[in-house]
């Protein structure tokens, strides 16, 4: 894949070789992100943030990202703010906007609006999620996290044991997780949903035709005895008709302490894109799991900017100038 300029709308553009390359990058970005170097290497350039649909950890983590980098962001968030209100496409959005950005991250919650709205800018777009479709950059993140997870292990993707947890037909995270694990070899998926959320049956084919074994299961406990990773996801309930739909199957599926102590191996890891939903009716990822060490969903949310950060380094071709355009931190921080 050639970077320089090329619009990220889906996980079907990478090859493996992609994924290292922009795991590469990850891994530099790390100095900065932690706050122990700044770097200027995008000063003057400008990220147009267009989030049409709610959202907290990705919006502002891929700002922070250009930040990071020396950039300037510029948000548009919600319909109501925006000239789509008023009835514009997305056609002359695009050709406006990006007269005013030099890169563009866009969320609306229409499937294939992203690559619509690419598709007529005149610089290059990151897909931030399209409705129940896609979202590539938490699919890397999420892969990044767990290549260095069963790092400490001593495990690598190759022979990856997961269970996808909760509504994988409306989680968008787990549709293009799904597509990058295509890409190496004997990865064992276990599907643990009501069969009313299951995982689209076109995927499920494909992971199969890549050589992966895939499980379909709605018994949590007993999927959970051999996994390297248990990924959960919350109910998508602004993907459902009603919120009485979507109520039907809140807390069906609950990790806690408890059950992770009974079902799961000592160094099973615990993963989910967030927000997690902690109320009580819900509560997939019980709090009781703060302290455990194998929880990384923060860890997880954390690698998001390093990837991002590599994303727009890449696609704005100053990956091999961030080293150039560095200096050291001059105020007090703290990260750990």
């Amino acid at each position: 894949m050639d970077f320089k300029g090329a619009n990220i709308v889906s996980i079907g553009q990478f090859e493996r070789a992609d994924i290292e390359r922009v795991f590469s990058v990850a891994d530099q970005m790390e100095p900065y992100a932690l706050r122990h170097k700044v770097t200027r290497v995008l000063e003057g350039a400008i990220l147009g943030n267009m989030f049409f649909e709610p959202s907290t950890r990705t919006r502002v983590s891929f700002g922070c990202a250009f930040n990071l980098l020396g950039g300037e962001v510029r948000e548009t968030t919600g319909f109501e703010s925006s000239a789509i209100a008023k009835g514009e496409s997305l056609y002359d959005t695009a050709r406006v906007l990006s007269g005013y950005s030099d890169v563009i991250c866009m969320r609306h919650p229409a499937a294939g609006s992203v690559g619509e709205f690419a598709a007529a800018s005149r610089v290059p777009v990151i897909n931030g999620g399209d409705g129940p479709n896609e979202h590539p950059s938490q699919a890397l993140l999420d892969l990044y996290t767990i290549k260095k997870e069963l790092a400490a292990n001593n495990r690598d993707i190759d022979g990856l044991r997961i269970a996808m947890i909760g509504d994988l037909k409306h989680g968008r995270t787990v549709h293009s997780l799904c597509k990058l694990l295509m890409l190496y070899k004997n990865v064992q998926l276990t599907m643990v949903s009501p069969p009313e959320l299951a995982m689209p049956e076109a995927i499920i084919e494909q992971l199969r035709e890549a050589g992966h074994s895939v499980l379909i299961s709605d018994d949590l406990a007993a999927s959970l005895g051999d996994q390297d990773i248990a990924y959960a996801t919350r109910i998508q309930e602004e993907r459902f008709s009603s919120q009485e739909e979507a109520d039907l199957y809140r807390g069906r599926f609950r990790l806690n302490q408890a059950v992770y102590t009974q079902f799961c191996k000592p160094n099973t890891v615990i993963m989910h894109p967030l927000p997690r939903d902690s109320r009580e009716s819900a509560n997939e990822l019980d709090n009781d799991l703060n302290q455990n060490p194998n929880l990384a969903i923060f860890r997880q949310a954390d690698n998001g900017v390093l990837v991002r950060m590599a994303l727009f380094a890449l696609v704005l071709d100053v990956a091999d100038q961030v080293d150039k355009y560095s200096k050291p931190v001059n105020w007090y921080h703290r990260r750990s």
